[in-house]
């Protein structure tokens, strides 16, 4: 997979925007930082200038188990490790897994929004 696909994956859900928050920052690795947003919660991010891994929200349930099953999926930098999971695009997990843990993430984050708020956004 590649950066232009895996943007284009992020976007194609449902209330999606991006951004890049972290244009202030002094580490360079932070500011190539893309993140994508549902009902102003971001789902996932990634840095675009290296594409070295992406970080998504996981299900508590399955976090274990895919740090068992994949070399490339790796605690979350700077992220609850309880709740969020990093996923190396270089290693073993192959791309149908990472979409379909971005889209468990997208669900994870429109789901934690009381229905009330949620508007149009599809789950």
């Amino acid at each position: 997979m590649n950066v232009e696909d895996f943007r284009e994956y992020c976007l194609s859900f449902e209330g999606v925007i991006e951004k890049m928050p972290f244009q202030k920052s002094h580490s360079d690795y932070d500011k190539g930082i893309l993140a994508f947003y549902v009902m102003d919660k971001w789902f996932c991010f990634a840095n675009i200038d290296v594409f070295d891994l992406c970080d998504v929200k996981c299900g508590v349930e399955n976090h274990d188990e895919l740090m068992e099953k994949y070399k490339g999926i790796v605690p979350a930098y700077h992220m609850n490790h309880k709740h969020w999971i990093g996923i190396r695009f270089d290693m073993d997990v192959p791309d149908s897994e990472i979409k379909r843990l971005v889209a468990e993430s997208y669900r994870l984050v429109v789901d934690s929004v009381p229905a009330c708020k949620r508007k149009n956004t599809a789950a």
